[in-house]
């Protein structure tokens, strides 16, 4: 039997770019959104308000959170109790802006986004839910929340 002569493989392409890149980007995306979305600081109270308020910010809709006034709260997302110390600012106000760009299936809304958004009711295209003093605001009181729910 005659012996016939392999070819030798080409070679591995490096994985060096492709780590290179996810490692620049990986703490980015990891660290959120650093500046602030407007030069007032936000205002706790107005926060609050915002997320208790279930025909504006529509929080306690998926979460539920340190608000004993507030009959019904949801269980579809994690409990706001404690985020505070759990997440930075950035990593909120990230997920406020655009909880998407965190996990790509999330079902929160974006706030602080109007374009490339898909089965948005026509009362709502176009439009941002929260102006940007307003996610500072409500950023303002997630911060707040230091304890876990007992």
């Amino acid at each position: 039997m005659p012996r016939t002569r392999s070819r030798p493989s080409p070679p591995m392409p490096s994985l060096k770019p492709l780590a290179l890149l996810l490692a620049l980007a990986g703490p980015a995306l990891a660290e959120g959104l650093a500046e602030p979305l407007t030069a007032l600081e936000g205002d706790a109270g107005r926060g609050r308000a915002i997320i208790a308020d279930r025909s504006h910010g529509l929080c306690l809709l998926c979460h539920s959170g340190p608000f004993p006034e507030e009959r019904f709260q949801g269980n579809l997302a994690p409990s706001l109790a404690g985020v505070g110390a759990r997440m930075s600012a950035a990593e909120l106000r990230l997920r406020l802006v655009d909880s998407r760009r965190v996990n790509p299936e999330s079902i929160m809304p974006a706030y602080h986004r109007a374009e490339g958004l898909h089965r948005v009711a026509p009362a709502l295209r176009g439009r941002m839910l929260l102006q940007a003093q307003e996610i500072e605001d409500v950023l303002a009181f997630l911060l707040t929340l230091r304890e876990e729910s007992p």
